[in-house]
């Protein structure tokens, strides 16, 4: 395949938590092991965007030292120094150092709890997202965003959590029709979701963990 022309390609932004307050949701099933369940799935998350034709660079955001040298031993660029006031600035903080070393690529910002993703889905749905300035990818309930995209030259404006999809739309952001891409909806926070994830079939991280806690 010949080089990719720098406006189709893509830095990708990865917010990863502190391991020890991450998947509080998942807290009663994982038990003790809720911390490597959170690594797993991003392990696996960063693994499958790396390996994307359109993704230039990961840049994982994390002040947690096992997730970043987990990461950056996938290939991400960790980005230290997270304010530590909610997701979003951390997004726009990891976007801030994915511009000033690539100024003309997009930023998109990816959801670290994707334990199913597929590289291609993400290539599908990042090729979408180069059609217009900023754009976003609804999760699989409908109610939150796994992915939002600022093409050069826009604003990269995240708003994560809760009833994001309705503020992105809100804020002009065009939706993505995600269904062809369903590994890049199914993030996961619930028991549920994680056995959706695994029937759509998860990462080699993931899959280990879960075989060795017999989920």
């Amino acid at each position: 395949m010949p080089p990719l022309d720098d406006d189709r390609r893509w830095s990708l932004v990865v917010p990863v938590k502190r391991l020890a307050a991450a998947k509080s949701r998942l807290a009663k099933a994982a038990g003790p092991a809720r911390a490597d369940l959170a690594l797993a799935v991003a392990c696996d998350t960063v693994m499958a965007a790396v390996s994307c034709p359109r993704v230039g660079a990961v840049f994982a955001v994390t002040d947690d030292d096992r997730a970043a040298a987990a990461l950056a031993g996938l290939g991400a660029r960790v980005v230290r120094g997270e304010p530590g006031t909610g997701l979003n600035p951390a997004l726009v903080h990891g976007a801030a150092a994915a511009r000033r070393e690539f100024p003309n690529w997009g930023v998109a910002a990816l959801s670290a709890d994707l334990p199913a993703l597929r590289a291609g889905e993400l290539e599908r749905v990042l090729d979408a997202a180069a059609g217009h300035p900023v754009a976003f990818l609804p999760d699989a309930p409908g109610v939150g965003t796994t992915l939002y995209a600022a093409r050069p030259g826009a604003v990269f404006a995240p708003a994560f959590e809760g009833a994001s999809r309705a503020r992105h739309r809100a804020a002009g952001a065009v939706e993505l029709d995600g269904s062809r891409a369903p590994s890049v909806r199914r993030d996961v926070d619930t028991p549920e979701d994680l056995r959706e994830a695994a029937a759509l079939g998860v990462g080699p991280h993931t899959a280990k963990l879960l075989a060795r806690t017999a989920w």
